[in-house]
């Protein structure tokens, strides 16, 4: 989809109030909504709502913004996922704003949203899995949140069995390389309670990883999240998503592996209860434009750096005050030892 911009122009009469340029009000309404608007991408779409009334009430018809997540998600052509979409405040135009990949901001207090009375009692994952701009992959799964499995002190979500693979044509010439450059991932989180939904990739891989077997890899795609103090700390946390893929003789490839997990700062695996909470804040929480996911995630990298290094002079600290109070308690030993005698 293009990339375009449709502004309008003013002109100022006698009475010094603007008015619409004829070069707007001249073009017919359907081919502004056939021709043009269809052209654009989402973004540009919602500015251009705010342009003029006219263009606000074409830019918000609900059959323009399904077709457009229509195009860019083939997961929820899905009819659970249509029949919630159809719930949202302003169906797809919100489930767009929702989903659309963006930067989450960290609130300074935990978002009062998770207070709300309609508890969450499953999370519906929408995947789609694109190589080189085509669609391998793209599937629905919806997950108990009040299953053993989900509640397990780790969470871990898995979208393919033990035996299920995804065969697909690659260019074993350029792998891995040709993986991380051509293969984007879309993972959307709905939960249908809340009407609310949130993208939990990257887009594509921040890092390329060789798997314990051979001629397999693994694509991980990183999402930062806020924290949420009312169950950890307030530091954030990072959504993995991974992919493991195994080549074959003659150019083919096999997704084996499509799973996500979350861990906090310090590198350890959040539980299903305290992920829930996390990710339903990160559906309320303010966001801001799309960063590249890579810089987003060295950024976290250099964050948790940091503490290490703070915790361990932290500790050093601690082990040379420890040292100082066994000294000094047996130097006074010693010296009631050798004044009693």
């Amino acid at each position: 989809m293009t990339t375009c911009s449709f502004t309008t122009s003013t002109s100022t009469s006698s009475s010094g109030k603007g008015t619409e340029s004829m070069s707007i009000a001249a073009v017919h309404r359907d081919i502004i909504e056939t021709h043009i608007l269809t052209r654009f991408d989402g973004p540009t779409l919602a500015s251009t709502a705010c342009a003029s009334p006219m263009l606000h009430a074409l830019c918000t018809e609900q059959k323009l913004w399904k077709d457009m997540c229509n195009s860019t998600w083939s997961s929820i052509n899905d009819p659970r996922v249509r029949h919630v979409i159809s719930t949202f405040p302003a169906g797809y135009r919100s489930f767009f704003s929702d989903s659309f990949p963006t930067t989450f901001h960290c609130p300074s207090t935990p978002p009062s949203d998770l207070d709300s009375s309609s508890p969450t009692s499953e999370l519906i994952s929408a995947v789609d899995i694109r190589y080189k701009n085509k669609i391998i992959f793209s599937k629905v799964e919806v997950t108990e949140t009040v299953s053993n499995d989900f509640l397990a002190p780790r969470l871990w979500m898995d979208l393919l069995g033990p035996k299920e693979t995804v065969k697909f044509e690659a260019n074993n010439d350029e792998f891995p390389s040709d993986l991380e450059q051509s293969m984007n991932l879309s993972w959307i989180l709905i939960d249908s309670a809340r009407k609310r939904s949130v993208n939990l990739t990257s887009q594509s891989p921040v890092l390329v990883e060789r798997h314990y077997m051979p001629d397999e890899i693994q694509l991980v795609y990183v999402t930062i999240l806020p924290g949420n103090s009312r169950v950890m700390s307030s530091d954030p946390v990072q959504c993995r998503i991974v992919i493991t893929c195994r080549g074959e003789e003659g150019g083919e490839m096999h997704v084996r592996e499509v799973n996500m997990h979350m861990r906090d700062i310090d590198g350890t695996n959040l539980s299903g209860k305290d992920s829930l909470v996390i990710l339903q804040g990160a559906m309320v929480c303010e966001r801001g434009m799309q960063a590249k996911g890579r810089e987003r995630y060295e950024e976290f990298m250099e964050m948790k750096k940091e503490r290490r290094e703070r915790n361990e002079r932290r500790e050093k600290r601690l082990e040379m005050v420890c040292m100082i109070l066994r000294i000094i308690i047996f130097v006074t030993v010693l010296c009631a030892f050798v004044v009693s005698n």
